[in-house]
């Protein structure tokens, strides 16, 4: 035997995961691409090989061969696109064709059971096309090695790039871009492309006629990640190496965009209605969607209340409502909801609940829902360049192992839906008031399964992404890849975390900060701040008047010195830190919080005291290593004001008042 390194990486990655128009897409790329990196996986174990990094889920190879434990299979991605293999001694006829031939086979076999199950009446073009886009999709990228430490074989081999997509003639899919449309006709034609989907929605295949809405056209691939779910169980392959490839059951039900938006505000709903009036809305609404898209969907906010209330029959199926329901511009939309008079009759019922509901509160009416919800895309800092050092890929192969396996609990605990987790990779969907607190606890997750590791520097840096419901979904999950790599790790130095919000305009702000001054005390800064501006006017330390005021201060603040030929700026503001919180803490007092005939006042010490958190989250603070991993953080100079819309934000969650 001679010692060899198998290197290995599947892709495209970005195409095939991020160009989604459902959550539910979204989570299909993320778990096909794990299914397939994790068949290759067990393609290089029945060839005598093992996998140095990163360390296998053993029950989730098991149960590609229907040995797995439990009830249920894996429902979330947890395996990477890309490992080494080769146990210190892979066996000198190690095939490396036979990898690849493996993640064919099954990538084969799965579409062949969409085709039978979806598409086996339609005519010979359409074969063609299928045919074409499903044999070219994959590009597997390997690499042997007899030098364990050579870590960047990936990288070179990746440089000889042989991977060429096929010319793509025809309408346009409209998930993945580039890829023909199934039907085959040449030019848009309406009709006739609407004679070929509306024809496969009416077949009444199972849950085909809400998987594929009125007028969606897809290509082979798009339709795959959109419908294998509903047959994946039904999956057999045999493979090279004398094994059988078998699925498992998957939840098909993934919560979308508006029903992540609402579940917390559906909660209080459906702990405080009156059943005369929720049982109104509820057969209105089935009545206009028809099925219950969000039937298998528990949230915790949700799920909760439920368990509270005993489980009832009527919350339950409300619960389960398709999340367009509940937002009256939804309901007014007709793409959405082509029956518009079915449409109004839901919205009069939904304006009729929480008038009566508001009438039980006591005075204390339900807030509007949020048309907000959250992607938090985070990932570990620093390991690449420790794995080249032999000694410590085991640490971080047991460290990662333990974090994946920890991740779905904090999500889960937290109301949002898992997407993927492997290595040191995370993506999740939250409701906009959960994202903050639930980044932090995978951070703390995170440290925590590298603590027996002492020798293991890493740290893991975070992207949310606060998104409206209109923003088309494959946008902002494109967006969080590049704020997350961009802003949290290169600007901001890693171990940080950085916010975008998008609204249906466009970009609204971006914050970011460092860890160490987003979180004091086990508190998430920017969270606590927002519930302070949250609560009643006469309670809170902030106003609304202030922070628009302030807002303007900071541009006079920010003004920077110049020199003496007052054309070039040294980038040094006029004001330090001390003065700027002097002058914001003046600011403070003459806001209102010294009303006339008001008990205990305060002076302008105690106004500094109130603000300097605020003031502390505005500052830009970037984290710096130096070259014996040193860690040092700039001096604050600079305010941004992004940070005080964002607190506003996060406290109206996102509803326009006025």
């Amino acid at each position: 035997m001679s010692e060899q390194y198998f290197h290995f990486t599947l892709g495209p990655v970005q195409s095939f995961v991020a160009q989604a128009r459902r959550t539910r897409d979204f989570w299909a790329g993320s778990f096909l691409l794990s299914w397939l990196s994790a068949v290759a996986m067990q393609a290089v174990i029945k060839q005598d090989g093992n996998i140095i990094f990163p360390m296998v889920d053993k029950d989730y190879l098991d149960w590609l061969e229907h040995k797995g434990t439990g009830n249920k299979g894996p429902s979330q991605g947890c395996v990477p696109n890309r490992f080494k293999g080769g146990l210190a001694q892979v066996p000198a006829d190690f095939k490396p064709e036979l990898v690849v031939a493996s993640i064919q086979l099954a990538w084969q076999g799965l579409a062949d059971k969409v085709w039978l199950q979806d598409l086996s009446a339609c005519p010979a073009l359409t074969r063609a096309i299928w045919d074409r886009q499903v044999q070219d999709f994959w590009e597997v990228s390997w690499a042997l090695s007899n030098d364990k430490t050579e870590s960047n074989l990936l990288d070179r081999r990746k440089n000889w790039r042989n991977y060429l997509p096929p010319e793509e003639a025809g309408v346009k899919c409209m998930m993945m871009d580039g890829w023909q449309e199934l039907s085959g006709i040449v030019t848009p034609n309406i009709k006739g492309l609407d004679a070929f989907w509306e024809d496969l929605r009416k077949q009444g295949k199972l849950g085909i006629a809400t998987d594929l809405r009125s007028h969606e056209y897809l290509c082979a691939i798009a339709f795959i990640k959109r419908r294998f779910a509903r047959c994946f169980a039904e999956v057999s392959v045999e493979m090279p190496g004398a094994w059988t490839l078998h699925g498992w059951k998957v939840n098909a039900s993934v919560p979308s965009v508006a029903y992540m938006a609402a579940a917390p505000w559906l909660a209080k709903v459906l702990a405080d209605a009156p059943e005369a009036e929720l049982k109104v809305f509820h057969d209105a609404a089935k009545r206009l969607t028809q099925s219950y898209g969000e039937f298998d969907t528990q949230l915790a906010c949700v799920k909760n209340v439920l368990i509270e209330h005993n489980n009832k029959i009527l919350a339950w199926d409300t619960k389960s409502l398709d999340g367009n329901v509940f937002f009256e511009t939804a309901l007014d939309n007709k793409n959405i909801y082509e029956d518009q008079k079915q449409a109004q009759v839901v919205k009069r019922a939904l304006k009729k609940l929480l008038a009566k509901t508001n009438e039980l509160r006591s005075g204390k009416a339900l807030e509007p829902v949020s048309p907000f919800y959250a992607v938090l895309m985070m990932d570990g800092d620093s390991l690449g360049k420790q794995m080249s050092d032999t000694h410590k890929q085991e640490a971080i192969s047991k460290g990662l192992e333990k974090f994946t396996q920890g991740v779905g609990k904090v999500v889960e605990e937290h109301s949002g839906f898992l997407i993927y987790a492997g290595g040191d990779d995370v993506l999740a969907l939250l409701p906009l008031e959960h994202a903050l607190n639930c980044a932090y606890e995978v951070r703390v997750h995170y440290e925590h399964s590298f603590k027996d590791y002492p020798d293991i520097k890493t740290t893991i840096s975070a992207a949310i992404e606060y998104a409206h419901i209109k923003m088309p979904l494959g946008k902002v999950l494109a967006d969080a890849h590049h704020l997350l790599d961009e802003i949290a790790k290169d600007k901001t130095g890693r171990d940080a975390v950085a916010v975008r919000v998008w609204k249906p305009g466009g970009q609204h702000l971006e914050w970011a900060m460092p860890w160490k001054y987003a979180v004091v005390d086990e508190v998430v800064v920017m969270d606590k701040l927002a519930k302070d501006f949250q609560q009643d006017q006469q309670t809170t330390p902030f106003s609304n008047s202030f922070f628009f005021h302030v807002e303007e201060r900071f541009a006079m603040l920010n003004e920077e010195r110049r020199g003496d030929s007052d054309k070039a700026s040294n980038s040094e503001p006029v004001f330090d830190k001390d003065t700027m919180t002097a002058l914001i803490a003046a600011d403070y007092l003459n806001s209102g919080v010294n009303q006339v005939g008001k008990e205990n006042k305060i002076n302008l010490s105690m106004a500094k005291a109130r603000i300097e958190p605020l003031l502390a989250q505005c500052f830009e603070i970037t984290r710096q290593l130096d070259d014996k991993d040193k860690v040092s953080f700039t001096e604050p100079k600079k305010l941004n004001s992004n940070a005080l819309q964002l607190i506003r934000f996060l406290a109206q969650k996102g509803v326009e008042h006025g």
